[in-house]
């Protein structure tokens, strides 16, 4: 069975290792971006089961990354599962998070079981 390709865009390297770790023991594929124009420039050309974006980054945050994955021509890549990762969710409601176009969120100080959870679940359509 081909592994399961997750795309991490987090501009914490601490985090970013910790996901990688953690979803590569279940068996994933892991590529880890610092930003969302990153994410983008790699979705151009690579294909992946689920993109977990961080909200706070720079160059291109998670939210307009989102957005712009949503309105990618390429219709299969706009609508992948996408899930948020915030330190601040106090900014957003849960309703931002759903019209931007987020999946699911996930909320820092990780909870690394609701992340390989929600990884699981948002890739077992196949």
């Amino acid at each position: 069975m081909s592994q399961k390709r997750v795309l991490i865009a987090e501009d914490s390297s601490v985090i970013q290792n910790l996901a990688k770790k953690i979803l590569e023991f279940q068996n994933f594929e892991i590529t880890a971006v610092k930003n969302g124009e990153q994410v983008l420039q790699i979705l151009d050309k690579e294909d992946f089961e689920i993109i977990l974006l961080d909200i706070n980054m720079p160059i291109m945050d998670g939210m307009e990354c989102v957005k712009a994955i949503r309105g990618l021509a390429n219709k299969a890549k706009a609508q992948l599962p996408v899930v948020a990762i915030t330190g601040n969710a106090k900014n957003y409601s849960e309703e931002d998070f759903t019209t931007a176009g987020f999946n699911d969120v996930l909320v820092k100080p990780l909870n690394f079981d609701r992340l390989v959870e929600i990884v699981n679940e948002l890739t077992a359509a196949e």
